[in-house]
Order: C-alpha cells, then structure tokens, then sequence
C-alpha cells in the first residue's frame, strides 16, 4: 500500500504542474497577446496618423509655394528637404505666441524625418495621395453659328486626398472643397 500512495502523490503533483502551465499558457493566450496586440494596433494608427498630418502639413506649404497640391509623394519629400521657402517656415516663430511656427510634428518612434511620410508603419505600403483634375471648355461661337475657337482649361490639384493604406484614416477629398484638408478622426 505504501508504493500506491507514493505513486499517486507523483501523479497528483505532475497534473499540479500540468494545470499550472496550461493556466499560464491561457493567461498568456486570453490576456497578454490580445493586449499587446491592442497596444501595437494603437501605436501603428497614431505613428501613421502623425505622418499624415506631416503630409497633409507639406501639401498646404506645396500650395503656398506652388499655386496647387501634388499626388507625387517623392517630390513632396524632396520639396521639404531642400526647399528654402520650407526651410523659412521650418526655423520661423509665431510672432504672436512667440513658438516655433514648425507645421511638422515629432513622430512617436523619434524625430520627424521627411523620408517617413512615404510609407505607412504597419505594413510599409505607401501611401494613397492624388489630386482633383478638372477641364473647362469654352467655346467662341460667331453671330452665323460658327465655331470661332474652342478654349480648354486644365486644373490639376486644386484639391487632394490622402488615405492610409492599413485604414487608419483619410485627409481631403477630390470633390469638395469644404474638406480639402480635414482629417477623418478630427
């Protein structure tokens, strides 16, 4: 009788063990992993919405400078390294509040980079950016009837929209100009 109360003692602690690490391992499964993927969730929808604000902020500068927006990210980023009328507005101050008057904002991984704006953090594909194109014809017609000449004009980029590509949000639209540079989460 001895060895049977001995063996059962062995068996008892091992399904001890047993349930502890199968506790550990849902704690783990229910608890931690869903957290951590909340958090990482949060950190890629505010890391990417701070880079649109960034590129929504270097659209309304390309306006200032240009007369219209573009939907070419690469020369927006080169736009803001080099441009000197970037550069002014980057190192002003507001004359009023006496504060930097920089439209670009630090990113939560670290500085602001302008090579950033390209990509999305969560999954690196670029960004969606275009531009409103529109044609208005205007025909010359003389007293008999006759078509004297034909005048097109074409508009590029009076207008732009800005979508990340992992949904975190969007900033402007191509058909109004009340939205032109609202963000979606505001």
């Amino acid at each position: 009788m001895k060895s049977q109360a001995g063996e059962s003692w062995y068996i008892h602690a091992a399904l001890y063990l047993v349930i502890a690490i199968l506790t550990i391992i849902l704690i783990k499964v229910a608890i931690i992993d869903p957290n951590n993927a909340v958090e990482q969730d949060k950190f890629w929808r505010t890391e990417s919405r701070l880079r649109m604000n960034n590129i929504k902020a270097a659209e309304i500068l390309w306006q200032k400078k240009n007369g219209n927006f573009t939907d070419n990210l690469s020369k927006l980023i080169s736009f803001i390294k080099t441009d000197a009328f970037v550069d002014s507005v980057v190192n002003s101050f507001d004359s009023l509040t006496m504060k930097p008057a920089n439209p670009f904002k630090p990113l939560i991984s670290g500085q602001f980079t302008p090579d950033s704006l390209m990509h999305s953090p969560k999954t690196y594909q670029t960004y969606v950016l275009q531009i409103d194109t529109s044609v208005s014809i205007d025909t010359t017609i003389n007293r008999r009837g006759d078509v004297i000449k034909v005048d097109t004009t074409l508009v590029l980029g009076s207008r732009y929209f800005l979508e990340d590509p992992d949904g975190y949000g969007t900033v402007g639209e191509l058909n109004s100009d009340a939205k032109k540079n609202t963000s979606s989460w505001e």
